[in-house]
């Protein structure tokens, strides 16, 4: 026997030692969140391209179909035929794999070219890949701040947890402002030393509530206090703007932000994340940040379904209109049916519940008993009593969809006994 069995520490020396059973606390932790309402399960489905939001629910009585509600990619991309070809032509001109990370197996030409893609998109110099926006955020936060000596963080109350880890790991000073209120924010740059570097983060779209932040306030105090700019735009990019530039394409605001970082796995339907800003900012995030450094780079023909994507989406505003036309026609049905939906300003359509359990309960019963598929938003991701449904709408979804939407809500809420008043 080694020195780990069942689970507890012995010693073949044999002094006396404390026993652990480690994979009791494993348990107990899984059975605190049970307690709480907040044990997650994952449903088994199987997207069907060419069919999206129609998928395969797999239970173990049999597949049952369902339509998804709840997907980040917003704009059914996932499925594009040209990308779907693209994947296919680089698989064969490239491989299936990258071969390790950039430093070390060179870059693919077409990272090359969708780098150029994303800078054109936000109108910068230069753009960074990492693989997922979580990485992009969490390196590029961190990093700029080891950069900036006796740098000072000023972050949004409510930024998204890859950029409060970003904060956290780069060991800075910060100072944390309510949420979209830049009068905080001021008094915080005020009682700030002046001769310290100073980084503001914040994101555009807020993806649980579908506010917006206040991107040219900010700018204007990052001006008055010699601040830079960092936005995340990765529930915005591609359905913003003119080209899917982002609310601040939208808001003529890019060219003042020093940072912006996007994702390539919402509306552009893949994975993977970026930054982008000026070449020297760039440079020094591609040298420097660890998240990038040892990170395996992603794989040929993602890339070339991305530039494939990015291209369509920034061509074709009207797949930008007719996703603002079904979010708001969602947002109308849900308030006349007496449905508590929750003030949102973008395609976001929150609805309310403000239990863990029933949250889950009534997500439940949808897909199983009127195959639609929505996830329970419960605590950490929201704040506990405001859990909810959150809804987004695709231009795929079209009005029959959102009738039969509606009438399981209404049943669901009636069987439930749930509040109607956000």
């Amino acid at each position: 026997m080694g020195p780990y069995s069942g689970g507890k520490v012995s010693n073949n020396m044999g002094y006396g030692i404390l026993q652990m059973d480690y994979e009791a606390r494993f348990k107990a932790a899984v059975d605190a969140v049970r307690r709480e309402g907040r044990y997650r399960v994952f449903a088994d489905l199987a997207r069907k391209a060419g069919d999206f939001p129609h998928a395969v629910n797999r239970r173990p009585d049999g597949d049952y179909p369902v339509v998804i509600w709840c997907s980040n990619d917003y704009l059914g991309m996932g499925q594009n035929p040209g990308a779907i070809a693209a994947v296919a032509e680089a698989a064969r001109a490239y491989g299936v794999g990258s071969g390790g990370t950039r430093n070390i197996s060179g870059t693919t030409h077409l990272h090359v070219i969708l780098e150029n893609e994303l800078a054109d998109l936000h109108g910068k110099e230069a753009a960074l890949l990492f693989t997922s926006g979580y990485v992009s955020n969490d390196a590029t936060i961190a990093t700029v701040a080891h950069i900036l000596s006796d740098c000072v963080i000023f972050s949004d109350a409510m930024n998204h947890a890859s950029m409060i880890a970003g904060v956290r790991h780069s060991g800075a000073d910060k100072k944390i402002f309510r949420h979209n209120d830049p009068a905080h924010l001021e008094q915080l740059l005020k009682e700030t030393d002046p001769a310290r570097p100073k980084l503001i983060v914040f994101e555009s779209v807020y993806s649980m509530d579908g506010d917006i932040s206040p991107i040219a306030a900010y700018c204007d105090l990052a001006d008055k206090y010699g601040a830079i700019t960092y936005l995340d735009e990765v529930h915005a990019v591609g359905l913003y703007g003119r080209r899917g530039g982002g609310i601040s394409e939208r808001d003529g605001v890019a060219d003042r932000v020093t940072i912006i970082e996007g994702t390539l796995a919402k509306a552009f339907g893949l994975m993977g994340g970026y930054i982008t800003g000026s070449k020297n900012l760039i440079d020094a995030i591609r040298c420097i940040a660890p998240g990038f450094i040892f990170t395996t780079t992603l794989a040929p023909p993602i890339v070339a379904a991305a530039i494939e994507n990015v291209r369509h989406v920034r061509a074709h505003d009207e797949l930008r209109q007719r996703h603002q036309e079904r979010a708001a026609r969602l947002k109308y049905l849900l308030t006349d049916a007496g449905l508590p939906v929750m003030p949102s300003a973008t395609h976001i359509v929150p609805v309310f519940v403000g239990d863990p359990v029933l949250c889950k309960q009534a997500t439940d019963m949808l897909l199983e008993e009127h195959g639609v598929y929505i996830q329970p938003i419960n605590y950490p991701t929201v704040p506990k009593g405001t859990e909810r449904l959150r809804i987004t709408p695709t231009p795929l979804h079209d009005d029959e969809l959102m009738a039969s939407l509606i009438d399981a809500l209404v049943q669901v809420w009636q069987d439930l006994k749930l509040r109607r008043a956000a």
